[in-house]
């Protein structure tokens, strides 16, 4: 139930047909784990904490940086140095107290992953390195979690929601069924080495929140069997569409029953 507080302050969300008051309680009960709390974590932080998302979990080892805060804009100067995992927390109890948060502030690993994706009903994959992604890809898999994926390159970005189940009980694909390896050519590439705009990452980062708040509500539909290709330069968006391996998979989870998954 939602506390006199609560409802004021969400009271422009549960105007929403699609929304309403249950869909503002389903986004307290619900838990969301983010990792990576840099460009696109940023953002996704930000906007769901205010739109009411009960419990948030943060995964980032990293400290920021003086080269971070032209895109990380949940950060300002006197936080350089700090844990980017903690200051977040800091700054989402600022913005609101209601939410509920825990914070790893360690690198994602095979040792990790499954213990601390086990406890969360929606992963949102912000990273920046395709090592960590097949990871989270994997563990969501075998564990039937849908994450959100963002990636960012230079001036053009990228979104899908993998292995998500619709409401018609159909599994969307995964991130392995449109690249299989991690050589397969991906167009993102870390930013560190790359470089990138500093309001792209705010773009995308804001749409996986989207992806998110719909999958909770269940407002509108959501953006699985497809990916969006985004140029800032051009402001044009470009949809694939994409299919389910369910070969693949099948085998990913055979591996997995084995105790080899391969990243």
């Amino acid at each position: 139930m939602l506390n006199k507080e609560e409802i004021t302050r969400y009271s422009k969300q549960i105007q929403l047909s699609e929304i309403k008051m249950t869909g503002q309680e389903n986004l307290k009960n619900s838990r969301v784990l983010i990792i990576g709390a840099g460009g696109l974590g940023c953002p996704a932080i930000q906007y769901l904490a205010a739109a009411g998302v009960g419990n948030i979990g943060i995964v980032d080892f990293d400290k920021v940086d003086l080269s971070n805060l032209q895109r990380q804009v949940l950060y300002n100067t006197d936080d350089i140095g700090k844990s980017k995992a903690v200051i977040a927390v800091v700054k989402i109890a600022l913005l609101n107290p209601n939410v509920q948060t825990e914070v790893f502030n360690e690198r994602l690993s095979a040792d990790n992953a499954s213990l601390i994706i086990s406890k969360y009903d929606i992963v949102m994959d912000c990273t920046d390195n395709f090592a960590t992604r097949y990871l989270i890809n994997d563990v969501c898999v075998v564990l039937d979690k849908p994450f959100v994926y963002g990636g960012i390159h230079t001036f053009e970005g990228q979104l899908s929601v993998f292995n998500y189940k619709s409401k018609e009980g159909i599994m969307g694909p995964t991130y392995r069924c449109v690249f299989p390896e991690s050589s397969s050519g991906e167009l993102m590439i870390n930013c560190s080495i790359s470089g990138v705009i500093g309001t792209l990452p705010g773009i995308i980062g804001v749409m996986q929140a989207q992806e998110v708040i719909k999958m909770i509500t269940g407002a509108g539909n959501v953006y699985s069997g497809k990916i969006l290709l985004y140029n800032s330069l051009s402001n044009i968006f470009t949809e694939i569409k994409i299919k389910r391996n369910e070969e693949a998979i099948n085998l990913l989870k055979l591996n997995a029953l084995a105790n080899i998954i391969t990243i």
